[in-house]
């Protein structure tokens, strides 16, 4: 693969309110926005959904699966509350866990807030289609951005070949 490789991504912003019309999305534009900015990705799919637990495993199964997405990103549902299930159900449909992306958005957005050690989400792979959830919050959002897309095309290439070599 080379820098001309265009990846596809999907964003899925989970969230009862904005799935009801009631609030509108920020942050699921803000990641389009990113990925289409010169980072070689293609937003292919964008969905609006609540915050319940099947759902959700089921929008990411269908990214991933039907629509062979290359990256997902999730937005909101990482936090504390009841309704708050985005981690627990992305654990339910990755097969491999990538610790060190949900690290390293910890470790940088505490530099700028406490309040990032609250956030709860995950990043792993279903099949070949990366997953990561980021925050609901529009700033944290563009702060994570910052810190992940230098390595995504790397880390995407590694994925898509059989035969990388470091």
């Amino acid at each position: 693969m080379n820098n001309d490789t265009i990846f596809n991504a999907g964003i899925i912003t989970i969230s009862d309110s904005a799935a009801l019309g009631r609030r509108i999305d920020k942050s699921g534009p803000i990641i389009k926005r990113e990925l289409e900015s010169g980072n070689n990705f293609k937003v292919l799919a964008y969905t609006l959904i609540p915050d319940e637990k099947l759902i959700i495993k089921t929008t990411l199964i269908e990214m991933a699966e039907n629509l062979n997405l290359d990256l997902i990103f999730t937005t909101g549902g990482t936090g504390l509350s009841r309704r708050d299930l985005t981690p627990e159900a992305t654990k339910e449909v990755i097969d491999k866990e990538i610790p060190g992306i949900a690290m390293a958005l910890l470790v940088n957005n505490l530099n700028k807030t406490p309040f990032s050690m609250l956030s709860r989400g995950i990043a792993g792979l279903r099949k070949q289609s990366l997953i990561i959830n980021l925050p609901g919050n529009p700033k944290a959002v563009e702060e994570s951005l910052e810190i992940i897309l230098p390595v995504l095309f790397h880390a995407l290439e590694i994925i898509k070949s059989e035969s990388f070599q470091h």
